[in-house]
């Protein structure tokens, strides 16, 4: 059986503090828990606004979870890595122990 891959595509507002520590916070909850399964784009709204106006963006850094479905998105810095490992549904099953 083959794992879901997860395509994540990160708007951020240059090379701001907020953006850096948002690739940061993203990249080590996908590596910890997606190892392998995962694709990330970066995408600066600077260099990129017609991205931006085609998926709404209205504020950075935000994290678009592509696939698997649903589609989901979250603001900000990506410091709660709790919220964010419930808003891209990797929370673990409570049956199972770890």
């Amino acid at each position: 059986m083959t794992e879901q891959r997860y395509r994540l595509r990160l708007f951020i507002s240059g090379a701001t503090p907020r953006s850096s520590q948002a690739i940061e916070n993203i990249t080590k909850i996908a590596e910890k828990l997606l190892t392998g399964r995962y694709d990330l784009e970066v995408i600066d709204a600077y260099q990129q606004v017609d991205l931006l106006r085609d998926e709404q963006i209205v504020v950075l850094p935000t994290l678009i979870k592509q696939l698997p479905s649903p589609l989901r998105r979250m603001v900000g810095d990506l410091s709660e890595e709790e919220k964010v490992i419930i808003g891209l549904g990797l929370v673990p099953d409570p049956d199972i122990e770890p």
